[in-house]
Formats: C-alpha cells, sequence, structure tokens
C-alpha cells in the first residue's frame, strides 16, 4: 500500500474534535511514508489534513475541479496538483492514484466519494479497502442507518461488513493497511 485517499468536509464542523482527527490522520500518513491523496483544498478539514502531512514530510496528490479551484481555494503547498473538469474525473483521478479510502467527517461530498468507492468495491471494479473514522460518534447515526438496510434486505451483510470503522485513527489506518480483500461479489454466481 503506497497511496491513502481521505475524503472529508471543506468546512470545519462545529466540534474540534473534527480538525485534531484530520490533523492527527494527515500526519500519521505522512509518518508511514505513505501518500496522502485528497481534494485539493485550503479549506476546512481537508487544508488540515494536507498541511499536517506535509508538516511531517510528506508527499501530499490533491485533485479538484477547475470550477471549485476558486470556492475551495486551491492549496497552493502540495507536491502535485491536478486540476480537472469536473466531480466525475476528480473522483476516477483519486481512485487510479489510491490504494485505499478512508472518510473523515463531512457533507455530500464526502458521502458521495466514499460511496461511489465503496459501491465499486462491493461490485468488485477494485479491491481497496474503505474505512470510516467514527469522530466523536459522528458516524454513528450514519452506521445504525445502514444496519437498518441491511435489516430491510438491501445490503447483504457481506457488503456491509466491507466498511472497516474506527474511532481511533492509527487503529484505523493499522486495519486499513492490513485488509486483505475477501470474495464478496453483488451477484450470484452463473451456473
Amino acid at each position: 500500500m503506497n497511496a491513502i485517499c481521505v475524503y472529508l468536509g471543506s468546512s470545519l464542523g462545529n466540534d474540534p474534535r473534527y480538525a485534531q482527527a484530520a490533523e492527527q490522520m494527515g500526519a500519521l500518513i505522512a509518518q508511514r511514508g505513505l501518500t496522502l491523496v485528497y481534494g485539493g483544498s485550503n479549506d476546512g478539514l481537508m487544508g488540515l489534513l494536507a498541511d499536517a502531512a506535509l508538516r511531517q514530510g510528506g508527499r501530499v496528490v490533491g485533485v479538484l475541479p477547475q470550477s471549485l479551484r476558486e470556492k475551495e481555494i486551491a492549496h497552493q503547498g502540495l507536491s502535485e496538483q491536478h486540476f480537472v473538469n469536473n466531480m466525475h474525473e476528480r473522483k476516477a483521478l483519486m481512485m487510479q492514484f489510491a490504494d485505499a479510502f478512508i472518510a473523515l467527517p463531512g457533507g455530500f461530498g464526502t458521502y458521495d466519494e466514499f460511496f461511489e468507492s465503496l459501491t465499486w468495491l462491493q461490485l468488485g471494479f477494485h479491491h481497496k479497502p474503505c474505512g470510516l473514522l467514527n469522530v466523536a460518534g459522528f458516524y454513528t447515526p450514519f452506521l445504525a442507518y445502514l444496519d437498518h438496510v441491511v435489516t430491510a434486505g438491501f445490503i447483504k451483510p457481506a457488503h456491509r461488513a466491507l466498511i472497516i470503522e474506527d474511532d481511533d485513527p492509527a487503529r484505523l489506518l493499522d486495519r486499513v493497511q492490513a485488509y486483505q480483500p475477501q470474495p464478496s461479489s453483488k451477484f450470484k454466481p452463473s451456473i
């Protein structure tokens, strides 16, 4: 594993533990000699994550749509910054660059990016781990909702189990780095 893509908010949120977790995750990724791939912004948690990795001497790769270059203020100090035409290209390039995906607190964009990575894992389009850092219980209601969706019969338990979840950044990184793909096709084998 060489690179970890982190999805997270371009806002800070209203709990200082979100910022602390972003900084800790960025520092840990760099300390482990991994490349950080993220959305390329200098705003909110995204900027804190990148700055923490850079302070540790880490390699940081940003991917930002041209249309967000001014709105999300592109980070100027990255190892590499890629500008793309739209969100589809952003997600595809981040997936190409990364060996694993982790979501921290964020909004619609974070969920969109994480769910696409997770769906592609479920469908077998890639075999890269997908983790959620449950900072201060941020994802607890969401994880309960996913359990409800399993109970309702729309997600198989094996697919729900594809999400590696933890509330500690170092432990989550350990688990993501130790991940071994399991056969878990969404589709029934053909006869």
